[in-house]
């Protein structure tokens, strides 16, 4: 978590309060509520504002272990605010004496307080059940535990570590290390990935507010979500297809990979991200993308057999991105995972037959469950529709392997 302000003023407290209350009980997601927040505070310092953000989150992602401290479900803005009281305790802020927090500052609490900070000790961690301790709820936990059987205490752990923010270079616009020199022009300090058009920032900036951002020199995006547009292999002048487009931060990608030559086509159930991706598009330079609201079957049959690489960036659970948008963990049910399932089946069953024969298709989620991703492939390579395909190569990644997003990226051509 970021450090609080040097004197912590209840305004600050009560903002983030209010965000609780909004996304655990008018359903609202939890970015949204945080843009809103900041945006009505424009006024604040950097430090408020993060502390803001960062609270919300680190809040949300230790909802269950915070409630079970305060021994009660919080509905009301007070209760809230002790959730948040609970939090500063656990991170050894002292506590101000404000009447919000008077009943919090017990001997009781403060027992209740260094017991649960003492239940990651690995000596400790069994007596202590893993879905208050990791904060998450009993039926997630026991999916995670039935898939990832000698993982999922690690990827636990990893999933409530905040994300990294990762930039990804434009190279439409410019070169990684170009961008580099800008942005540390700018006070942004990054470190470069290897091989790649990966920039990690080394401490949280608002870089949208960079005049190299106004100039579409880059897009956030995770270090592992960068790795799908490279293993689909685009190369300039070819056909694309983005078949599950959203936003677009995938098609940009490809964009670049083609160099801007050759046609991209993103489509997506959704037109209003389409509008979205266009926005995008102008502001990163990419001209060459084409975007088609997916009306009916019609829309998808007229493609068959047409695209040299075809992405299919399905819909999926987002457990491999919980650090990022940890009120998915609590918004999430069972039948949720059971239908995305199903749809991603369809999609691969009825989108496929886009890529034409040797041409390449590219699967992949922001899941680590094996029932979203391999066994997804696999069923559809033992079916009618996927007679025609190989398995080239496929990557799955867990949070604790290189520290981002947990990811699966599967490579097939068509014979």
């Amino acid at each position: 978590m970021s450090s609080p302000p040097s004197i912590l003023h209840p305004l600050l407290v009560r903002v983030v309060a209010q965000n609780l209350r909004a996304i655990f009980q008018e359903n609202r997601y939890a970015d949204k509520v945080i843009e809103q927040a900041l945006r009505s505070n424009s006024k604040a310092g950097s430090r408020d504002r993060s502390f803001i953000a960062e609270t919300t989150y680190e809040v949300l992602r230790y909802f269950r272990l915070y409630e079970e401290i305060l021994g009660k479900t919080p509905e009301t803005e007070l209760e809230f605010w002790q959730l948040i009281g609970v939090h500063l305790a656990f991170k050894n802020i002292e506590l101000p004496d404000w009447q919000e927090f008077k009943s919090l500052k017990t001997k009781d609490f403060y027992v209740k307080i260094k017991k649960w900070q003492g239940a990651n000790d690995t000596n400790l961690a069994q007596e202590f059940p893993r879905s208050i301790r990791e904060s998450i709820p009993d039926w997630l936990d026991e999916l995670g535990k039935s898939e990832l059987p000698d993982k999922w205490d690690e990827t636990l752990h990893w999933l409530n570590r905040p994300a990294q923010v990762v930039l990804r270079t434009n190279r439409i616009r410019t070169s990684p290390l170009e961008l580099q020199q800008a942005l540390l022009l700018e006070k942004v300090e990054t470190r470069a990935i290897p091989n790649s058009d990966a920039l990690v920032l080394s401490a949280r900036k608002n870089v949208f507010q960079t005049s190299v951002f106004k100039k579409g020199w880059f897009e956030m995006q995770d270090y592992s979500s960068q790795l799908v547009a490279p293993m689909l292999d685009p190369q300039p002048g070819m056909r694309v297809v983005d078949a599950c487009a959203g936003g677009g931060g995938k098609t940009l990608h490809l964009a670049a990979l083609m160099e801007n030559r050759g046609s991209l086509i993103a489509l997506d159930t959704q037109a209003w991200k389409l509008e979205d991706l266009r926005a995008r598009a102008r502001r990163a330079g990419a001209s060459n993308i084409e975007t088609r609201p997916i009306e009916n079957r019609k829309t998808i049959k007229r493609l068959y057999g047409s695209a040299d690489r075809l992405l299919l960036d399905v819909p999926c659970s987002g457990l491999g991105i919980l650090r990022r948008n940890p009120d998915a963990k609590w918004k999430l049910q069972p039948e949720q995972i059971e239908k995305l399932r199903t749809t991603q089946q369809e999609i691969l069953q009825n989108y496929s037959a886009i890529t034409k024969p040797g041409g390449r298709m590219v699967y992949a989620t922001c899941s680590i469950l094996p029932s979203e991703n391999q066994q997804q492939v696999e069923k559809f390579l033992a079916s009618e529709a996927g007679k025609d395909f190989k398995l080239l190569e496929e990557r799955r990644i867990l949070p604790q392997d290189d520290g981002f997003d947990g990811f699966y990226i599967a490579l097939l051509s068509r014979e």
